[in-house]
C-alpha cells in the first residue's frame, strides 16, 4: 500500500502526518519535492517515510495520488504522470476549484485510473511544511467530486482516506462547487486583500496601523493566504468569482445609500446581517 503526495506544503504535508498517524504500520507515504531543503524537512518532520525528486518515481507504484500544488499547476502534473500510473490507481487532487481539473483529468488520465477531485475546507495563515498540522483537517468538510467514469472501489477508497485524516466527505458537483465555494471563501478573500489594499496605501496608514487591533485583525487574516494559490483560485474560477463581486458591490452599494442618506433602516440592516450570522453559527454548532 503506498500514497504518493505530490506537493508538500501546508496542505499536503498535513494529509501525510494525519496519514502516517492514522494509517497501517504497512503503507508507505511517499512525497515529491524539487528543493532538498524540502525533502530534508519532510524526512524530519515525519510528513513522509521517503522522498523522490522526480514525478515518475513518485508515483510509479502508488495505488493512491494525491495532488496537494496550487490548482494551475495540477493540468501539468497529470499531463507528466499519466503514462506512469499503475493499472486501477486512484488520483485525488486539493484544488479549491474543481470544474477545470475535473475537464484535465478526463482529458489526460488513461482509462486505466480513477480520479476523484478533492477540496478539503481547511487551511492556515501559515504556509509551507512548517506549518503542516495532522489536525487540520480535523472535523472539517471534504468536498469530493468523482469523476463519471470512476469505479464504486475508487470513491469509497478516497472518502475512507478523507475519513482517516479527520474529516467528513461532502458529495458535490464540481460546478456547484465552484459556485458555492465563490461565494464563502474565494471572495472573502478578495475582500481581505481589497481592505489590506486599501487602508495600507493611504497615507495615514502610519498612525492608522496603529490603532489597528483585533477587528482589523480578523477581517483581514485571509490576505495572508499564498498568493500563488489564490491567483491561481481566482483564474480558474472566473464567471463564479465575479458573479459574488456584482453580488457584494450591489449589497455594499444598498449600505452606502443609507449611510449617505442617513436612513434609520440603516439599523434594521445591520440587524438583519447579525441575525443571519447567529443562525449560520447555531446550525455550524449543531
Amino acid at each position: 500500500m503506498q500514497v504518493a503526495i505530490i506537493g508538500l506544503g501546508l496542505v499536503g504535508g498535513s494529509i501525510g502526518l494525519a496519514l502516517k498517524q492514522s494509517s497501517q504500520p504497512e503503507c508507505e507515504i511517499v512525497g515529491y519535492v524539487r528543493r532538498p531543503e524540502v525533502a530534508s524537512t519532510a524526512l524530519s518532520l515525519g510528513v513522509v517515510d521517503r522522498v523522490e525528486t522526480k514525478l515518475r518515481e513518485a508515483v510509479k507504484e502508488a495505488g493512491t495520488v494525491v495532488i496537494a500544488t496550487p490548482v494551475l499547476t495540477v493540468k501539468e502534473i497529470l499531463s507528466e504522470i499519466a503514462a506512469h500510473l499503475r493499472s486501477g490507481c486512484v488520483v485525488t487532487d486539493t484544488a479549491s476549484t474543481k470544474l477545470d481539473v475535473m475537464s484535465w483529468a478526463e482529458e489526460l488520465l488513461p482509462p486505466t485510473v480513477n480520479f476523484i477531485g478533492g477540496h478539503p475546507m481547511a487551511g492556515k495563515e501559515t504556509q509551507g511544511i512548517q506549518a503542516a498540522d495532522a489536525r487540520l483537517f480535523q472535523d472539517c468538510i471534504y468536498c469530493l467530486s468523482p469523476a463519471k467514469k470512476a469505479s464504486t472501489q475508487a470513491i469509497d477508497k478516497v472518502a475512507n482516506m478523507v475519513k482517516k485524516l479527520g474529516a467528513t466527505p461532502f458529495f458535490i458537483d464540481a460546478q456547484e462547487h465552484d459556485y458555492l465555494v465563490a461565494g464563502i471563501s474565494h471572495l472573502p478573500m478578495l475582500l481581505s486583500a481589497a481592505l489590506v489594499s486599501a487602508t495600507t496605501k493611504d497615507p495615514s496608514w502610519d498612525k492608522m496601523s496603529k490603532l489597528a487591533a483585533s477587528g482589523y485583525r480578523d477581517v483581514t487574516r485571509l490576505a495572508c493566504g499564498n498568493p500563488e494559490v489564490n491567483a491561481h483560485i481566482c483564474l480558474t474560477n472566473t464567471a463564479a468569482l465575479l458573479h459574488w463581486i456584482d453580488a457584494f458591490g450591489s449589497e455594499l452599494e444598498r449600505y452606502r445609500q443609507l449611510v449617505t442618506t442617513k436612513d434609520k433602516r440603516l439599523e434594521e440592516a445591520l440587524a438583519e446581517a447579525n441575525e443571519a450570522r447567529k443562525e449560520w453559527l447555531s446550525r455550524t454548532q449543531q
